[in-house]
């Protein structure tokens, strides 16, 4: 990159940060639309170069920018009550956009304290050579992941010298070169480990489940004490031998390899039959050990909502086999699942309204909304509804409107789901929301919950996080609704049930109503 160029004397900029935000986007539309077939290959060469350079200097304003909608507060008076709300669906920036900028931000921005005191950047040298333009917020990340691996041993001038050295390299060096630099640096600040401690492990501990993909299938990573390794090792040479927990054997054994009781030939028979590699065997190994907590109520008492696997799912897709289920944590699932999960457990049901999410079958409580309005309004909302909140179900609480404390009824048509933080900033605060339940001019949307800012002028809008498949959605059937007191989809759960080979726990689990 070459050294950055300055602005010239002619050109006067306002003082304005709204006239100058409004200039940036006039000169990038007009270098858009400028003709670049009138320039010379090295004009052409010259022309990308500090382009650039803008952008990496736009990634340093684009930090004090975030640095100080969050000081401030100000994504409140936009609506939302948390800043990285603010980033993904006021900006419509994508998760890992969200978590990239908030961590350039944090490092390389001049943040305050708790006096108001303006603090100098995390990473001094790093944050110098972003506003010169020379490295990028991706060399950023790397540094910062480098020096995140510095044991907290080395001195702390060690430590400064670290980073003005990586920030002194990343001038010169992409950000997949600039890595291999870390690890170096980090090899020659502790070349036999010894200054790695306790501390250091309990610091960089993790264990993240990514998002489902396309296939509905999770990523697991993880960064595991020694204490943590050591009994997942010892668990998984017991429930991941050969020939125990297959999934695809009809006969494999079950629970840890060396339990009492178990016959010698069936053993080795079962692990003659198993064609697993070992990733999949430990796969099938933490499915059986999460099996065997859900059944020992390793979850708290049982019966309450927060302990039980409840699922939704729409009734034309549970009377074809087909489509996608919704937990209350927010997993999908294949409908064709959904039987495996409902032979085991309580099936809770939601019927609906064609093809809307309207609950047919509204009840009345006290103060808290009762067992059964919890189930509908998982049914029906899915998470919270707040528009930009992608909460699942399972982290939000029954928000009145009105307000329980304004006279609001604990009914279930005047009840919406809600975390924690949109259930108060619907009440309270710089962030207030006006809510109710849609009516049927809202098409599609009856029965869903709109919020509008209260202090603006705009329509009541849905959050469409929780809502991505309705647009997919089939016609509704045209047979008769369901009674008053059961529904075909309890009858069609009980027929897929009836011809299942798992055992239910309890007799209770098929004790549908009568029907009408």
């Amino acid at each position: 990159m070459p050294a950055p160029q300055s602005t010239p004397s002619s050109v006067e900029l306002p003082d304005d940060p709204v006239a100058l935000a409004q200039l940036l986007v006039g000169v990038t539309e007009a270098l858009r639309t400028a003709n670049l077939d009138a320039l010379t290959e090295d004009e052409l060469v010259t022309v990308a170069e500090t382009a650039e350079q803008a952008r990496r200097v736009a990634d340093a304003a684009d930090a004090q920018i975030i640095t100080a909608v969050s000081d401030r507060a100000a994504y409140r008076k936009a609506g939302w009550i948390r800043l990285n709300q603010f980033l993904g669906f006021g900006l419509r920036l994508a998760p890992g956009e969200v978590k990239r900028r908030t961590l350039a931000a944090a490092k390389v921005g001049r943040l305050s304290n708790l006096r108001g005191e303006v603090l100098d950047p995390v990473l001094p040298a790093t944050a110098a050579a972003l506003a010169d333009g020379a490295v990028s917020a991706a060399h950023v990340l790397v540094i910062t992941d480098v020096m995140r691996l510095i044991p907290d041993r080395v001195p702390a001038d060690i430590v400064a010298d670290a980073e003005t050295h990586l920030a002194q390299a990343a001038r010169t060096l992409a950000p997949d070169q600039l890595r291999k630099v870390g690890h170096r640096l980090l090899a020659h600040l502790d070349p036999d480990g010894q200054a790695t401690d306790e501390r250091d492990r309990q610091r960089t501990r993790e264990l993240t489940l990514a998002h489902q993909d396309v296939r509905l299938m999770s990523k697991l990573t993880a960064c595991l004490t020694p204490q943590v390794r050591a009994k997942l090792d010892l668990i998984l040479t017991a429930w991941a031998a050969p020939g125990f927990n297959n999934p695809d054997d009809p006969d494999s054994l079950h629970g840890a390899c060396d339990a009492p009781g178990i016959d010698p030939a069936a053993r080795e028979a079962a692990a003659q039959r198993d064609l697993r590699s070992p990733g999949q065997r430990n796969h099938d190994a933490l499915e059986a050990l999460l099996d065997f907590a859900l059944t020992h109520q390793a979850l708290g008492a049982p019966g309450k909502l927060s302990s039980s696997l409840v699922i939704t799912a729409d009734l034309t897709d549970l009377a074809t086999g087909t489509g996608i289920a919704l937990t209350a944590t927010g997993t999908r699932l294949p409908v064709s699942a959904l039987v495996d999960f409902a032979a085991d457990a309580v099936p809770y049901l939601e019927v609906f309204a064609g093809a809307t999410r309207e609950v047919l079958y509204l009840g009345r409580g006290k103060r808290f909304a009762s067992k059964a309005q919890r189930l509908a309004l998982f049914g029906r909302d899915r998470g919270c509804t707040a528009p930009g909140c992608d909460r699942p179900f399972s982290q939000t609480e029954a928000h009145h409107m009105p307000d329980w404390q304004h006279g609001g009824p604990t009914d279930i048509d005047h009840l919406g789901a809600a975390c924690g933080g949109h259930n108060r900033a619907a009440s309270t605060g710089p962030a207030r929301w006006d809510t109710h339940i849609l009516d049927t001019q809202a098409g599609d949307d009856a029965g869903r919950v709109g919020w509008k800012p209260a202090d603006r002028d705009l329509p009541p809008a849905v959050n469409p996080i929780h809502y991505a498949d309705l647009p997919l959605r089939r016609p509704p059937p045209t047979a008769d609704p369901p009674t008053g007191r059961t529904s075909p989809a309890e009858y069609q759960l009980l027929h897929l049930l009836a011809g299942h080979p798992a055992t239910p726990l309890r007799a209770t689990d098929l004790q549908f109503p009568p029907a009408a």
